[in-house]
Parts: structure tokens; C-alpha cells; sequence
């Protein structure tokens, strides 16, 4: 097996503007205290179990944008991909917004230090609400190693996510 990265946490001041929006009226700096780095639950897992560093519910219909204070240091020509926890897609339809979220391996050394969000949505059809504790895993992430073409000449500079470069 290729040990190709590391999962770190970003830093508080990083972190609690976003806990802040995303969470209102929590204490960010016990939230933050608290955070898991993403882990696999069994040696046969391909993904690593993303946490949430917060409670919440979501009724069907609901979003919320989950600041997890997480960042990863990885090989060039690697990505980590993100997918909903199979279970809570499978009873809740819970739902990533952009389907899969790709965090490229440059994406660490952005200005707002790779921090990793996930946007979900309660898709449920079944009138289905879905609650989470903090330290319950909602997402995970699998490393993918990925090539490019002969004819690649992609010379950009990567600062931000969510269409940095362009879009």
C-alpha cells in the first residue's frame, strides 16, 4: 500500500469564522479542540471517515456547508475524492451537493489553507430528518492516483476551492 498522504487540522483562526457561520451560538475553540482527523474503520476500508465537528440536524430539503477543520497534505498526481457515507445515503438520501468533491493535491497550500468543506443536502423522499452528533461520520474520502495527457501544459497556480480556477 502507496502512504501517499497526511491529514492535518487547519489552523483555529482558519477555522472559526467558518464554525462560526456554519453553527451560530457554538463555542468554536471546544469545537475545534475536538476535531478527529479522518480515519479508516477497518484495514480492508478504502475510505477514510470524515467527522462531524458538530451536532446538527437537517429536515428534508435542509443544507448546511460543513466547515470539518480538516486539511491534507498529499503526493502531487493524487486526489482525495469525498462521497457520503454509504449508510446515511442509503437511509436518508443525505447527498453531497457538488456529487463528489475532489480536493487536489495543491489545494493545501491555498491562502485559506486547504480547509475541506462539504455541503450537504437531506434529499430524503420519505420525509426522512436526519441528525448527526458531533464526532459522527458523514462523509468519506478514498485517494485516487490519477494521469494526464502527453500533450498537458498546465502551468496555473491554485489559491481557494469551489471554482478557484475557474468557473
Amino acid at each position: 500500500m502507496k502512504r501517499i498522504a497526511k491529514f492535518e487540522k487547519v489552523s483555529f483562526e482558519q477555522f472559526r469564522p467558518a464554525c462560526e457561520e456554519a453553527f451560530p451560538g457554538s463555542d468554536p475553540a471546544a469545537i475545534y479542540n475536538e476535531i478527529k482527523l479522518p480515519r479508516r474503520a477497518t484495514k480492508g476500508s478504502a475510505g477514510y471517515d470524515f467527522f462531524t465537528p458538530e451536532a446538527f440536524a437537517l429536515k428534508p430539503g435542509e443544507t448546511i456547508k460543513i466547515p470539518t477543520g480538516i486539511r491534507v497534505r498529499m503526493e502531487p498526481e493524487w486526489v482525495l475524492k469525498l462521497y457520503p457515507r454509504s449508510g446515511l445515503g442509503f437511509k436518508y438520501r443525505l447527498q453531497m451537493n457538488n456529487t463528489v468533491g475532489i480536493i487536489d493535491s495543491d489545494y493545501y497550500y491555498s491562502t485559506n489553507e486547504g480547509h475541506i468543506f462539504c455541503k450537504i443536502t437531506n434529499d430524503s423522499n420519505e420525509s426522512k430528518s436526519v441528525t448527526l452528533n458531533r464526532g459522527d461520520g458523514f462523509c468519506q474520502g478514498i485517494f485516487i492516483e490519477y494521469g494526464i495527457t502527453l500533450d498537458d501544459d498546465a502551468d496555473g497556480i491554485r489559491d481557494g476551492g469551489f471554482g478557484s480556477t475557474s468557473c
